[in-house]
């Protein structure tokens, strides 16, 4: 490391053309620019300058090396250069990987803008409700809904959901509508499946009260996208984020079942592999991702699901 340093040094002084001008620049007295230049010489064991007390002039090994030095220093230049600009400006690629029913409406309705204001921006979306190893597949940005398991991963809440109960009236009309959270047992459920552990059900009463119960589900799928088109089929019976049958529940196509009764809310999150600083593409995507996500802006793109709160 420390011949590269000479190296940068023995080209600066000869674009200054004085070891005084170039100790200047590198802020070093010309004694130890002089010194640094006398090192490099033993290490290559050829002499680089010709010195004199008016000018310096290079040997004709000087000017080979000189070319080298000079190349190796645009290179670290420009290596700086690409540094700063994915810190300070959103550039490259973003890699990113979402659940399935987030990559449609919601991401493009985040991410649209920061792409047309950024052309030099390019997106390559992982959508898949599975979770993907985020090293492994090089993902800068990750969205994670809901509970997230211990990890060396960094999470960044960006907005809570609510969830909801639902299913299709052609369902209801031949298997009852449930009255209390009990009633919920003796039905056939479409289960999300992406974590492999039993499958519990949380609900909390107008009064207070706490029911835990734990389903069996007719239909598993690691899609939550699949399970809400089985429930419009009146296969049976869905728990869905609110934001993603809002437009179900007004037309009718769903109903909420329990109205009185709420589950905790989902989370959303923002999900990065590592801690440190962050290159400027992923500080820009979490930061469109939580204004799109405020909740005082969510409040009214879903003005119309408001209605099916109970």
């Amino acid at each position: 490391m420390d011949k590269l340093k000479r190296m940068a040094v023995f080209a600066r002084v000869v674009e200054a053309g004085a070891m005084s001008a170039a100790a200047r620049e590198l802020g070093m007295t010309p004694s130890a620019v002089s010194q640094q230049i006398r090192q490099l010489e033993e290490e290559t064991g050829v002499v680089l300058l010709h010195r004199s007390t008016r000018r310096l002039g290079l040997t004709e090994a000087g000017a080979v090396f000189f070319q080298g030095c000079q190349a190796m220093v645009q290179a670290a230049q420009q290596a700086e250069q690409g540094l700063a600009e994915l810190r300070d400006e959103p550039v490259g690629e973003l890699r990113i990987a979402v659940p399935l029913g987030f990559a449609g409406e919601h991401l493009s309705a985040a991410l649209a803008p920061l792409l047309l204001a950024h052309g030099q921006l390019a997106l390559r979306l992982f959508a898949d409700d599975a979770r993907v190893d985020l090293i492994e597949m090089r993902i800068d940005l990750a969205i994670r809904i809901g509970r997230l398991a211990d990890s060396s991963l960094v999470a960044r809440p960006l907005a809570t959901w609510p969830e909801v109960l639902c299913a299709a009236p052609a369902y209801l009309a031949g298997a009852g509508m449930p009255q209390q959270p009990a009633d919920l047992l003796r039905h056939d459920w479409l289960m999300l499946s992406v974590l492999e552990e039993p499958q519990w059900l949380e609900l909390h009463g107008p009064q207070g009260e706490l029911e835990r119960l734990r389903l069996e589900g007719r239909v598993a799928s690691n899609n939550a996208n699949s399970l809400k088109h089985m429930a419009l089929g009146g296969v049976g019976i869905t728990r869905q984020p609110l934001q993603d049958v809002a437009a179900e529940l007004a037309d009718g196509r769903l109903q909420r079942l329990l109205p009185d009764w709420r589950l905790p809310d989902l989370g959303v999150y923002a999900v990065t592999p590592r801690r440190e600083a962050q290159p400027a593409k992923v500080r820009f995507a979490i930061e469109a991702l939580r204004r799109y996500l405020a909740p005082g802006e969510q409040q009214g793109r879903n003005k119309k699901g408001e209605d099916n709160l109970g």
